[in-house]
């Protein structure tokens, strides 16, 4: 490790990491980036998990919040590599009746699709569409004075109810199950208050956006920022794990890109008693169990609709899904599991041989859980495609054991940094005015542990920065 003074050291190089080292950076900070694995990217990275020449996304894999990201918004991320491919449909649902529901691009052709829904979901979505630019900047962040308090208002309505008291506003077996599926991304029962947030945002910014695939691999979106980064001057130090803040260079201000665990382990007897006590109490959420199939042939799907997703949720019907949720979370395990299947290369031949493909799914498990789901899994793939087991050549299997082994921050395998409940969605990690902030004036955190929480779109990491670098050099930015 070098012994250069430094103006700001980020530990941890997942997207939060990265986006507090490029916001520092451009700032004409002098800044280290240590990662601990041999390569960046924390929940970004893509490796051949099963045989040669299939391109596995070993955590993050479909990216809607990286294209709502006001922050990545202003990086040009495309001049260092980055390229995002579109699916002709963001994501596709199939119920066991053989109808499908979709999200596409235009919300007007989704709406159509759910029938006497239409008006229903045009209301409950059609307006953070319309103003999703607004909204994010309002919503991604820590509690502020918001800069458009009505269009917020509008929103935190419907945000702060429970997935289940939406989905009551709908008629349709179609409309509730392709709610279901949005919703079941905050990983936590859906009766939960505020558990409709995720729902929301992820439909909005699908019909905004789309849900787009980064060409290459996930890996190719920490690349780009690693990149911009070094083309700033940053610097940045891999294959070296702290252990406590005595192993860092010379520095002004560190900011961790780590859960709570985390820092108390390294920083732990630099912080207050009350800062402690508080991080201790901190909750994670469900686990994830992930399979990674390399197949002899796509997806037979009995639906073609489900064929033009990037991103398929299986778990019929709304009902279904919420009991799949509600049992995990009560420490059990589904044996019809809600599954989230991914299907890369069907739309980036990059991803594996002529004639080969490459699939991704999990499940939401019991916090530590080493219960084998790979069963349970397939069966519910085999359940909408029947045939596909016939077309596995190899798959890789990672319990939340195994999760938190490739990245310390998935703790207990909860890939959200935390469980992102009432209690937690602003007040993450400790109830603080900024929550960036740590009881050391030289300390900050910078990960999904605080506001907006999980997710590929770096805007916890900024928020970090930019309150840094107000503390401590007197520059203020905004997006």
């Amino acid at each position: 490790m070098t012994n250069r003074q430094y103006d700001a050291v980020v530990v941890g190089s997942g997207p939060n990491g990265l986006s507090s080292a490029i916001t520092l950076q451009k700032e004409g900070l002098s800044v280290l980036l240590i990662e601990g694995k041999d390569t960046i990217g924390g929940g970004m990275r893509t490796q051949e998990l099963t045989l040669p020449g299939f391109k596995h996304d070993v955590c993050s894999a479909i990216h809607p919040m990286a294209m709502g990201s006001p922050f990545f918004a202003t990086l040009p991320l495309q001049e260092y590599g980055l390229e995002f491919i579109q699916a002709p449909l963001a994501a596709a649902h199939p119920f066991d009746d053989g109808t499908t529901a979709f999200l596409s691009k235009s919300i007007e052709e989704t709406a159509t699709s759910l029938g006497v829904d239409k008006a229903i979901y045009l209301k409950l979505i059609q307006p953070l569409v319309t103003h999703w630019e607004e909204i994010a900047k309002d919503t991604m962040g820590p509690l502020s004075v918001p800069s458009h308090p009505l269009l917020l208002a509008k929103f935190g309505l419907n945000a702060i109810r429970s997935a289940d008291t939406i989905a009551k506003k709908f008629q349709t077996q179609k409309a509730k199950g392709l709610w279901g599926g949005m919703s079941a991304h905050a990983i936590q029962p859906l009766d939960n208050w505020a558990s409709a947030a995720i729902g929301l945002m992820l439909s909005a910014v699908g019909h905004k956006y789309g849900w787009p695939i980064p060409k290459g691999g996930s890996q190719s979106i920490a690349n780009a920022l690693g990149a911009y980064f070094t083309a700033l001057g940053g610097e940045i130090q891999t294959g070296q794990m702290i252990e406590h803040l005595g192993e860092l260079p010379p520095h002004k201000i560190v900011l961790f890109d780590l859960t709570p665990r985390q820092l108390l382990k390294i920083a732990g007897e630099e912080l207050s008693p009350i800062y402690k006590w508080q991080l201790e109490k901190y909750r994670h959420g469900m686990g994830v169990f992930k399979v990674d199939w390399a197949l002899d042939g796509s997806v037979p799907f009995k639906s073609e609709i489900c064929s033009k997703a990037a991103t398929v949720h299986l778990g019929n019907t709304y009902a279904e899904i919420a009991h799949s949720e509600r049992t995990a979370s009560e420490g059990r395990h589904s044996q019809k599991p809600f599954v989230l299947l991914a299907q890369q290369s069907m739309f980036d031949a990059t991803r594996a041989p002529e004639g080969k493909h490459t699939v991704w799914g999990y499940c939401h498990v019991p916090n530590g859980s080493t219960v084998d789901m790979t069963d349970a899994i397939e069966n519910q793939v085999e359940r909408f495609a029947p045939g596909f087991k016939d077309r596995v050549l190899a798959r890789n299997v990672m319990n939340t054991a195994q999760m938190e082994a490739y990245n310390p921050n998935y703790i207990g395998g909860d890939i959200n940094g935390g469980i992102i409940d009432i209690s937690q969605l602003y007040t993450r990690p400790a109830l603080r005015v900024s929550p960036y902030k740590t009881s050391h004036q030289k300390i900050y955190i910078c990960s999904s542990s605080t506001p907006p929480g999980g997710g590929v779109h770096g805007m916890c990491g900024y928020h970090a920065a930019k309150t840094a670098l107000s503390d401590h050099f007197g520059i203020k930015i905004s997006l």
